[in-house]
């Protein structure tokens, strides 16, 4: 994916998630775990391409990364909107979960942009599943 792609999709689901929330997804129980699609989509993409991630975790990076722009997943956003990224943001927090527990967790937070601490923020999304 390049960095052109990669902004398109940072950008464009931010705009619609900014959307969502502010509407009908005030009171959504994930909305605030759903904010954070687009941040979640730009550090699997950076790790993908990090030449100190082991190859096993660059798998499971490959597969969150195509699980995040296939249009048919388990909750498929072209059908219930910025809601429909709450399987994707599952899929994303096990990933990095399971990169931070078998690497450096340095590794990982040296390209997260979000606002929050990464950490807390997957234990969260990991016990509320």
């Amino acid at each position: 994916m390049d960095e052109q792609q990669e902004l398109d999709f940072y950008q464009t689901p931010r705009r619609k998630i900014k959307d969502w929330e502010t509407k009908e997804g005030a009171n959504h129980k994930w909305a605030e775990y759903i904010l954070l699609a687009p941040d979640f989509f730009h550090l699997l993409c950076k790790l993908a391409l990090d030449k100190d991630v082991p190859t096993k975790e660059k798998a499971m990076l490959a597969a969150a990364l195509a699980y995040f722009v296939s249009p048919i997943d388990l909750i498929p956003e072209a059908i219930i909107g910025p809601a429909g990224y709450v399987d994707d943001i599952a899929l994303a927090a096990y990933v990095l979960n399971s990169i931070i527990t078998k690497s450096d967790e340095e590794l990982v937070l040296k390209y997260w942009a979000g606002e929050e601490d990464l950490l807390d923020l997957i234990k969260r999304i990991l016990k509320n599943l």
